[in-house]
């Protein structure tokens, strides 16, 4: 790594050990036809694509002891594009697991989604208004798993029903594990899911909600996909949908996701942004 004062976000060379391997594979099945090895360091790339998640600034404004945006912009599209950004993901995840005690894959799922406004500049036709939500924007699919980990990332335009979304997230999930028995889903969602899960081989359980209780309540084991919404609101370039394309904000969930991940397995701690 090139000489240069550190950033918070920087992945230290414990958690870069963990991410190298993979960065390493996609480049030997992804050699220059001139033989060239490339010009900048992949550490800086992903430190780059996690300052700029964490701290939501444009690709033009990334610091200059970064390698150039255009550099940072390619590697995060072709990630993107190639599902590396999800391999890196789930690699990891499968340790944290794994360490916990648990199988790789989890058995039960929950389900749930965020509606965010888009920011300008998103293009229309990617978005639309969550009318009982009251948002103009995207809409967030997300299934994770007891830890809170995330197993499928779905995004869409917020005017798509729950349904729509719950339904490409069942896809997601039996495409990519076939472990997978049960989903825990809220009253958001109809017999449109239940029935989808059947067909894929999921059982899907609708959570009620208590009719006496009032405001907020964390229901027992749904509460963990509250949790991990509430974990994406920390990275600023999540708290607004800036991306062009629905994929990219799925990439942005996956990186956000990638460094909660490293800092669990190397039970490090990031400092905090402010100080007392």
């Amino acid at each position: 790594m090139s000489e240069r004062k550190s950033y918070k976000t920087d992945v230290s060379d414990e958690r870069w050990a963990l991410v190298e391997p993979v960065i390493i594979a996609w480049k030997g099945a992804h050699p220059s036809v001139s033989g060239h090895q490339g010009r900048y360091e992949m550490r800086e790339i992903v430190n780059a694509l996690l300052y700029q998640g964490r701290t939501g600034c444009q690709w033009d404004l990334l610091p200059h002891d970064f390698p150039p945006p255009g550099a940072v912009k390619y590697y995060f599209y072709i990630w993107r594009d190639d599902g590396t950004d999800q391999t890196i993901h789930d690699l990891l995840r499968w340790q944290v697991r794994e360490k916990t005690g648990r199988k790789a894959d989890p058995s039960l799922v929950v389900l749930d989604t965020q509606s965010v406004h888009a920011a300008a500049g998103v293009p229309a036709g990617s978005t639309g208004r969550d009318a009982a939500k009251k948002v103009a924007g995207r809409k967030r699919g997300l299934a994770v798993d007891i830890l809170g980990l995330v197993i499928a990332v779905v995004v869409a335009a917020a005017s798509a029903h729950d349904n729509a979304v719950g339904i490409a997230l069942l896809d997601k999930v039996a495409a990519d594990t076939d472990a997978v028995e049960k989903a825990l889903v809220d009253q958001g969602f109809k017999n449109a899911v239940v029935v989808h899960g059947e067909k894929v081989g999921i059982a899907v359980e609708v959570v009620e909600r208590n009719p006496a209780q009032s405001g907020f309540v964390a229901q027992p084991k749904r509460w963990v996909v509250e949790r991990a919404y509430g974990i994406l609101m920390l990275p600023r370039r999540l708290v607004r949908d800036y991306e062009h394309r629905p994929r990219s904000s799925e990439s942005r969930v996956y990186w956000a996701m990638t460094a909660v991940i490293l800092r669990r397995l190397t039970g490090a701690t990031t400092p905090a942004w402010r100080t007392a």
